[in-house]
């Protein structure tokens, strides 16, 4: 029995573990105090709290449409702990996607977040890829009123293909996502990496690297 109750324990504290992802607040809140000059550790030193307002908590102009007049044909509006002090420690943001015609978010991470996307408005591709060896695409087109999650961590895009505008809306679970564009990052890293390194992880020529390379 007791070695049974044991095994119990150490299974319990094993699961609590690995559902832990941000650390939970010990307080009602921690406005961040982007003033501080106390080192960051996991997020941002908190504010006086007797010194929090409303407007801490608050964020206006969501419903505003963003400027698609980019190559990529996307525009991302982003609300995270930058934008709402009061969201530091709470493990959440948003994510404003406005979407041209054959407009993409090209493929991409959030090396700290979950993300769950809602269509608002038009017709949205979306769509992740498994890790290794699988590399499994998973994909799906979204009408309005659609929902679709992206495990933390795994490469994924969206793409608007209709030939109206489209909107997306995101939630994340963390107040600083991050993201990592994969072609930004591989081509356009500073310094560059290597182009014998590159050409032979995707087995083309270096003059096509350093083409790629150039456009980043």
């Amino acid at each position: 029995m007791a070695n049974q109750i044991l095994v119990l324990t150490v299974l319990a504290m094993t699961c609590t573990l690995v559902i832990a992802f941000e650390p939970s607040p010990l307080q009602d809140f921690c406005v961040a105090d982007t003033t501080s000059s106390v080192p960051r550790v996991n997020g941002l030193p908190c504010l006086d709290s007797k010194l929090a307002q409303a407007d801490h908590f608050f964020f206006g102009g969501l419903h505003l449409a963003g400027n698609t007049s980019n190559p990529l044909g996307v525009k991302i509006t982003s609300v995270n702990v930058a934008q709402i002090p009061g969201l530091n420690t709470l493990g959440i943001s948003l994510a404003r996607i406005d979407y041209a015609p054959w407009g993409v978010t090209p493929p991409h991470t959030h090396p700290r977040a979950t993300e769950i996307l809602t269509v608002l408005e038009g017709r949205v591709a979306v769509g992740f890829v498994t890790s290794n060896p699988d590399n499994k695409l998973i994909s799906k087109v979204l009408n309005k009123g659609d929902v679709f999650v992206f495990p933390v961590g795994l490469v994924h895009y969206q793409q608007n293909v209709g030939n109206g505008t489209a909107v997306s809306l995101s939630s994340l679970s963390s107040q600083n996502p991050g993201v990592i564009t994969i072609a930004n990052s591989v081509f356009g890293a500073n310094p560059s990496i290597s182009d014998d390194v590159l050409s032979k992880a995707f087995q083309v020529d270096k003059s096509i690297i350093s083409n790629l390379q150039a456009k980043f």
